[in-house]
């Protein structure tokens, strides 16, 4: 049992060190209106094992101290990444698990640029909210086809840590 226990907390220290990595490297389209978080690909690795989720929150907390939005990223993007693991590790398709990112980042993000930058009309919040999603649509698809990819390896579940959804279609 400790040993479980150990394992599972030094994976999500890597998954939670990879996100950050990931995202201080791609540092100006990870930020803003449009971003291509190249970091939220390992969002999917909770489709394949629920504890994986920490370490995608943790992540995406570390990463957002670096963010100009300050303590705006650290709530509303933490809130985000949180309610898309959630859900991301309850799918049963990796296709659906693919859309819980683009939905929540879209509506979650676009309201706090919203607030952030100033209530202005109401077109500005759904502009940001299609912005948004389209960043996290590019991502998510390219995470998609990468996966994909590398199912059919055998290391494939020891790299996701994974114990549920390995046999996943579509």
């Amino acid at each position: 049992m400790k040993k479980e226990y150990i394992k599972t907390i030094t994976y999500n220290g890597l998954i939670a060190a990879l996100y950050v990595a990931l995202t201080l490297l791609s540092i100006p389209i990870s930020f803003g209106q449009i971003q291509f978080r190249i970091a939220e690909i390992l969002v999917i690795f909770c489709f394949f094992n629920k504890k994986n989720c920490l370490g995608i929150i943790l992540g995406t907390f570390l990463a957002n101290l670096f963010s100009t939005l300050g303590l705006w990223d650290l709530l509303f993007g933490t809130f985000a990444t949180a309610l898309t693991c959630l859900f991301v590790c309850n799918s049963k398709h990796l296709i659906v698990s693919i859309i819980w990112p683009v939905v929540f980042n879209a509506i979650i993000i676009a309201i706090e640029l919203y607030i952030v930058f100033g209530f202005g009309p109401i077109e500005l919040l759904f502009i940001n909210m299609a912005y948004v999603a389209f960043g996290e649509l590019v991502v998510m698809i390219g995470s998609y086809i990468l996966f994909m990819l590398f199912k059919k390896r055998k290391e494939f579940a020891f790299i996701v840590n994974g114990n549920q959804n390995l046999d996943f279609k579509f």
